[in-house]
């Protein structure tokens, strides 16, 4: 049975609480989905998700990854704000540090082996990615890997029209903090929209 999952960074618990707040005054009366919230949807920073054969043990595997890669206890990341993807995804953009490309690296490679490529959707519209965007999904399954990744938290996705207005306007009704605290990594089970949906398991950043 394929099984659909992720390996994310999780912010500090102030900052959890900050996405979630931000989600709010970004999204409005449109309330963006799906919402996130501390018991539920957490606010992540996805480093890679997609379908996994039964083989694979979130448990043992996520050892594997903490120690592939030298991770402080705290990664300290700068937003580069609210920006639109298409269609219809808002997301709190933050930079791209060597470290986090390190990581991602060291998680595909850890995880490749049970990616489910039956499980790919071969029908999806890719028409609005970019040329990396495709490569990656053609390779991965997943938008957002090698050239194409993009480190964010999302905060939802709405109506296409709706988007692009709350991205013009975010300004005017929220400040977004520049700068963000992750201290965990955890892999989870994908709910609505690649949501952090159910937490397998999580470990400190510094696994040593």
């Amino acid at each position: 049975m394929t099984r659909w999952l992720g390996v994310a960074l999780l912010p500090s618990a102030e900052h959890t609480r900050t996405a979630i707040q931000l989600q709010k005054d970004v999204g409005g009366e449109h309330r963006l989905q799906p919402p996130l919230s501390p018991e539920g949807n957490l606010p992540h920073l996805t480093v890679f998700q997609g379908p996994f054969v039964d083989a694979l043990d979130p448990v043992r595997e996520l050892v594997t990854i903490g120690a592939s890669v030298s991770l402080p206890s705290e990664l300290h990341l700068t937003s580069t704000g609210i920006v639109y993807q298409p269609t219809g995804w808002l997301f709190m953009s933050v930079e791209r540090p060597l470290l986090l490309d390190k990581l991602q690296e060291a998680v595909l490679g850890v995880l490749d082996p049970y990616l489910d490529r039956s499980a790919f959707d071969t029908a999806k519209d890719t028409s609005r990615f970019t040329e990396s965007e495709r490569a990656s999904f053609t390779r991965y399954g997943y938008r957002y890997t090698g050239d194409a990744y993009a480190p964010h938290i999302t905060l939802g996705r709405t109506g296409e029209e709706a988007a692009l207005e709350l991205v013009r306007t975010a300004p005017e009704r929220t400040s977004v903090p520049v700068h963000w605290t992750f201290d965990r990594l955890s892999f989870y089970v994908m709910g609505e929209h690649g949501a952090h949906a159910e937490k397998l398991v999580e470990r400190p950043l510094d696994l040593t």
